[in-house]
């Protein structure tokens, strides 16, 4: 089965054909990009690296942009080959990178939108683009599961963790949106957004858990995915580490709006919960990090080529180590802040490593393929 395009594909032969064989895979760049700005961004005592951080965030923009274009002129251009994506059972799974990407920028303007154009108006911005990102989550997190279960043929050996990327663009949203408390107020407009969020992360965690059992299930009976698809082992750890990131972000944000809201009698608890089902979910991660790393080390030892899918070894690291520094910042407990630092760090080089390949095989044009086109 062929997920993505290694760097042996044959080249794409001008801008025509990259709109041709663009594919929402791209957008996995974004999100990578995005995850590091805003893990970046949460050491805001080291200069040099929140300023790496606010560069990286200006990057992802204008990647988002760049590909939402090319996407959007091939369906534009192609609408019956773009619409293809619909029955194919790999390809219509990427389209969660896209609400997963603009999450990124949601995030990065709260984090560094106030040194660029101040509080107030970064607020609106990031406001007004999380409320996109909510419906396009809820669209797709619903929609390609339906497309699964009318229209397209899966089977339990060639199930892998892309199932998870619909799905999981919810919870990334929800975390977003906690991240947003701050800055909406403590009035009716906070505990909107505080509903939404906690909304949109039931609407997503349980699912994404259940579909972790399967992935357990088919990883037991049918063993590992192939080398090319080697990658996708850490987006398990994707759902698990946003939803320990939303729950910390709900203990470190969630108590104000709801004190501001009559509500002040539950706040001592929520947070408590939060915290406590924050670190499980973060103890829950550890099992399938080590299971990612031993995956990739017996991956690297038989041959690893280089595909779009090396994304993946970028934002699900990236969300767990956001995730250990807020519950560093809830516990009293040096580890976790270590511990993500440490963790920032892996994820800096993986990012540049990835980055680098990922421009070669570009400008080489060996990366646009749809396999919705080539497999039709």
């Amino acid at each position: 089965m062929l997920l993505l395009r290694a760097d042996t594909a044959p080249p794409a032969n001008g801008a025509s054909d990259i709109v041709l064989h663009f594919t929402p895979n791209w957008f996995a760049a974004s999100m990578g990009t995005g995850i590091l700005a805003a893990a970046l961004g949460q050491f805001p005592g080291t200069p040099v690296v929140h300023a790496a951080g606010l560069v990286l965030h200006l990057v992802n923009i204008a990647l988002f942009l760049l590909f939402s274009v090319l996407y959007g002129l091939k369906w534009l251009c192609h609408t019956r080959l773009a619409a293809r994506i619909f029955e194919h059972p790999v390809q219509s799974m990427f389209l969660g990178t896209i609400p997963m990407a603009l999450a990124t920028i949601v995030n990065g303007t709260l984090i560094f939108g106030s040194s660029l154009v101040g509080e107030e108006i970064a607020a609106a911005v990031a406001t007004r683009l999380w409320l996109v990102d909510a419906v396009l989550a809820v669209a797709i997190g619903s929609g390609v599961p339906f497309l699964m279960f009318t229209r397209q043929s899966h089977a339990m050996a060639d199930m892998s963790a892309v199932w998870l990327l619909p799905v999981v663009a919810a919870e990334v949203a929800a975390a977003s949106g906690l991240l947003l408390l701050p800055f909406a107020g403590d009035g009716p407009a906070g505990l909107g957004i505080l509903a939404a969020s906690l909304a949109l992360w039931a609407f997503s965690v349980p699912l994404a858990l259940s579909v972790l059992v399967i992935l357990f299930l088919r990883m037991a009976l049918h063993k590992l995915p192939p080398a090319a698809m080697a990658a996708t082992s850490w987006l398990a750890l994707g759902p698990i580490g946003t939803g320990a990131l939303g729950l910390a972000l709900l203990a470190l944000n969630g108590a104000p709006v709801l004190a501001a809201n009559g509500l002040e009698a539950i706040a001592p608890a929520v947070t408590g919960a939060a915290t406590l089902g924050a670190l499980m979910l973060w103890g829950y991660g550890l099992w399938w990090l080590a299971i990612a790393l031993l995956v990739t080390l017996r991956q690297i030892g038989q041959g690893l080529p280089f595909n779009l899918g090396w994304w993946a070894y970028t934002f699900p690291l990236g969300v767990y180590a956001l995730a250990t520094l807020k519950i560093g910042a809830l516990l009293p407990l040096a580890f976790f802040t270590v511990a993500g630092t440490v963790m920032v760090g892996l994820l800096a080089v993986i990012w540049l490593l990835v980055t680098a390949r990922t421009f070669a095989g570009a400008i080489r044009g060996r990366l646009f393929s749809d396999p919705c086109i080539t497999s039709g």
